[in-house]
């Protein structure tokens, strides 16, 4: 499916009036699309991201993706904290996105989704057994679950030491690979940033593709 942005533009209400965080953006990304977007603090990447999963409206614009309204069945989502839930197994964890879709064999793909972000020895595992980057590896995982086309990532690698978020870098463009999908990462980093062929940066109110 091809994501499609056209005009999109948000403001946020204030007391001395609206206020803008970005507006024009436009671009378009399809199947098997990498893209990585940078700026400074503030800019409201996190912001666009939501927008693109379909977490919140635009002010204006649109976000399409196979010619339809952005649904949140058709996006994962991996954010800097894992938000994982403490109670939870590592492939309970995993399948909490299932509980509200229509039936399926999930616990198989989870299985092997733990098998590929190389949990298999963690699968009973509570979070607070895990490492930073097992954990991340879990949310990865869960954003998976119900191949999604479109995979949004907010600073995924941010609380992770170089070392282990160069790890989750290529793990993240490895299921990727596998699942042909559309994988949108925002990111400090420029080095995970160079992992990227199509380079965004947001800045003054603006999104540019950067060469």
């Amino acid at each position: 499916m091809q994501l499609d942005v056209t005009n999109l533009r948000k403001d946020y209400p204030t007391p001395g009036g609206s206020l803008e965080i970005f507006s024009d953006v436009s671009f378009t990304l399809g199947p098997g699309d990498t893209a990585a977007i940078m700026g400074p603090s503030g800019t409201g990447k996190s912001t666009l991201l939501y927008l693109l999963g379909g977490l919140e409206t635009p002010t204006s614009g649109t976000v399409t993706l196979g010619g339809k309204a952005i649904h949140n069945t058709d996006v994962g989502f991996v954010f800097q904290d894992h938000c994982l839930l403490p109670q939870c197994s590592v492939f309970e964890n995993i399948l909490l996105p299932t509980l509200v879709a229509p039936p399926q064999d999930y616990e198989t793909r989870a299985k092997t989704l733990i098998d590929q972000v190389g949990l298999t020895g963690r699968i009973d595992h509570r979070p607070a057994q895990l490492s930073g980057g097992e954990k991340q590896r879990v949310a990865i995982a869960r954003a998976l679950i119900r191949e999604p086309h479109l995979l949004v990532c907010d600073e995924p690698t941010g609380n992770l030491d170089e070392t282990t978020a160069d790890s989750v870098a290529a793990l993240l463009l490895d299921l990727h690979h596998r699942l042909n999908n559309i994988l949108i990462v925002v990111t400090h980093s420029p080095r995970i940033a160079e992992r990227f062929p199509i380079r965004f940066q947001l800045s003054g109110k603006r999104l540019t593709r950067k060469s």
